[in-house]
């Protein structure tokens, strides 16, 4: 009778397909699902500072990182983004570069030491990155705005980059506004009622802040990740601030800061603004263009301003006439 040999060898592995990935854990990004796997603890500390606040508020398929840490290379290069079709990827050089599939939600990473050991680093061109790009493909359609609230009525602040949107939504927070983003709202597609969600837990400001607020003075400016110097601020610090974190948005202002003069708001036709969010969007093809537009058009169904404005305390002022 013929003998069967056993190979008792494991495969070669040089796509390092198999890694062993004995760490994970589930995060919510502002309430949606992420599933890491990982081989290194900086990933989850990570994924903590990113997350940690949140629970679980959405039942939709989680988004599922697999992310291999290895002790060669450098600190991650600026990265080049790049996608096609339902793929996309991020390569800074050899030994940090990521690559993931909208389509089944998935992604992998590869990092060195240097880069998982520099959270914020980490966090802003790998981690959040492909977490809020996959979420965009199919859950949420991300608006570069701010976004206050009273009585749950929202205010989406829309504007170029300086136009102050940070700045006079940390001031209506102190004046009784409820604190839902400074920077990025994400609008809910299919939602009927025009659902926007914020990022509360957190503010960014300019290095000279304090020069309008004094109860920043103190916070040191630190150069993001972009190249800017920001001020983190957590929301936390000032208790008399509300939060939260969804609303539904009432209206939409175009934010036109200048130097000097008073303050004025007049009506504009809506579309101004909502093309203007669409436009800021980056291209994910068609059907990804189709549900931003969709969603986007609901902001056609509320008036829309535009605030010229010098003072933050008449432009708050103001705002309290349009909801």
């Amino acid at each position: 009778m013929a003998t069967v040999e056993v190979l008792t060898n494991q495969p070669a592995d040089p796509l390092l397909h198999d890694v062993d990935l004995p760490l994970s854990g589930t995060y919510y990004a502002q309430g949606f699902p992420v599933s890491i796997s990982t081989n290194s603890r900086d990933v989850l500390e990570a994924a903590v500072e990113s997350w940690g606040m949140y629970r679980r508020e959405f039942d939709h398929e989680p988004v599922e990182l697999r992310i291999v840490v290895q002790p060669q290379g450098d600190l991650a290069r600026e990265p080049a983004f790049r996608a096609q079709r339902h793929y996309f990827s991020i390569v800074a050089d050899r030994d940090n570069y990521a690559f993931y599939d909208s389509s089944r939600m998935f992604g992998y990473c590869f990092v060195s030491e240097k880069t998982a050991r520099d959270h914020a680093w980490f966090r802003y061109y790998f981690l959040e990155t492909m977490v809020y790009m996959l979420l965009a493909q199919r859950y949420i359609v991300p608006v570069h705005a701010a976004c206050v609230a009273r009585e749950g009525l929202g205010v989406l602040l829309c504007g170029s980059s300086g136009a102050g949107k940070s700045t006079l939504a940390f001031a209506c927070a102190r004046a009784a506004w409820t604190f839902v983003g400074d920077d990025s709202t994400w609008l809910m597609p299919g939602m009927e009622d025009r659902t926007a969600i914020g990022r509360p837990h957190m503010a960014r400001f300019r290095e000279d802040a304090a020069r309008h607020f004094p109860e920043l003075e103190g916070y040191i400016a630190r150069p993001h990740p972009n190249g800017k110097l920001t001020i983190e601020v957590p929301l936390s610090a000032f208790p008399h601030i509300q939060t939260a974190s969804r609303c539904q948005v009432g209206c939409v202002v175009l934010l036109n800061r200048q130097v000097g003069g008073g303050v004025r708001a007049e009506p504009i036709p809506p579309s101004e603004i909502v093309e203007r969010l669409i436009g800021d969007m980056p291209s994910y093809g068609d059907e990804v263009r189709a549900l931003v537009e969709r969603t986007a058009g609901k902001l056609l169904e509320v008036p829309a301003y535009r605030l010229t404005y010098s003072n933050l305390d008449d432009a708050v002022s103001a705002l309290w006439g349009m909801l």
